[in-house]
């Protein structure tokens, strides 16, 4: 009985201790990951709306090809007909998918304005250039040296030396050394690019609809405003070379108290200021281990 309620309470630690909270693909997903940003929750409702036609459509080619299949059989119809036009039928197959593209054009050009406008005046702007095979990220405006480091995957030998040995919040091939810390409700503007000796690879972060190719010697820019805070993983999502699969990104969202601090700290100390960062933010993952081992 003790065991089961142990049990219990670590699920319900699990599912409402939102500091421990890290959106990354999880097994089997058929579904698009929880929308941290306005945009994605625009994507999330553009595949739905999209459902209504898919479904209708491919179950009405089904019933068209089982008809075809019994009633129009050889033995069934031994004697094809000889029609070769019909006006109604020829009209119907012409304007019915010009309608459907249509509605379906309407809005996906709506979506894809509001993500390729980009603000006028935004709260941060980061530049972040790819190379085979880590991401180099520099904050703008930051002071008279800019911030910058470079951010590669996490090693397991190297996971414990940075408090970082839960793969649920951190998992395998998604959590990094130094992932980019920006804070919550604060529009921020996303410069990308690949160094000049370089391939083409992508900024990919799935819960916040981005994804942007990063291209030697061009400056391709986009934009995320997350609402809530977390981790967010995301990858290169172009063919980049050997160790594509290594080249994770991984975003932590806090509040605009946190992240000032952060800034400042990481500004001379950027180990220590990712130490008193996770303390802060992965508090509640040290009452999940409590619980689990009671």
């Amino acid at each position: 009985m003790k065991k089961a309620y142990a049990a219990l309470t670590t699920l319900v630690c699990l599912l409402f201790a939102s500091g421990t909270y890290a959106d990354q693909p999880t097994p089997w997903q058929a579904t698009l990951q929880p929308a941290a940003t306005p945009i994605m929750r625009e994507i999330h409702w553009f595949e739905q709306y999209t459902l209504w036609f898919i479904v209708p459509i491919t179950l009405f080619v089904l019933v068209l090809l089982i008809v075809v299949c019994f009633k129009f059989r050889a033995s069934a119809n031994p004697v094809p007909s000889k029609t070769s036009h019909n006006t109604l039928i020829e009209v119907a197959w012409t304007v019915g998918p010009v309608l459907v593209l249509l509605l379906l054009a309407i809005p996906s050009f709506n979506l894809l304005t509001a993500q390729l406008t980009l603000p006028e005046n935004p709260d941060v702007t980061i530049k972040a250039t790819a190379t085979q095979w880590q991401w180099n990220y520099e904050y703008e405006g930051s002071g008279e040296s800019p911030l910058a480091f470079d951010s590669f995957l996490l090693k397991d030998q190297d996971r414990a030396a940075a408090g970082k040995e839960d793969k649920s919040i951190y998992p395998r091939l998604l959590a990094v050394d130094n992932e980019l810390v920006l804070p919550v409700n604060k529009t921020v503007r996303v410069l990308v690019t690949s160094a000049p000796t370089d391939v083409i690879h992508a900024f990919a972060m799935p819960s916040f609809g981005v994804k942007i190719d990063a291209v030697p010697g061009r400056l391709n820019e986009t934009w995320f405003k997350a609402e809530r805070e977390g981790l967010f993983y995301g990858q290169c999502s172009e063919l980049c070379g050997k160790d594509h699969a290594f080249m994770p990104i991984a975003i932590r969202v806090v509040s605009e108290d946190k992240y000032k601090q952060w800034l400042t700290a990481a500004a001379s100390d950027l180990p220590g200021a990712y130490k008193s960062l996770m303390a802060a933010t992965d508090g509640p993952a040290k009452t999940v281990n409590v619980a689990e081992a009671q």
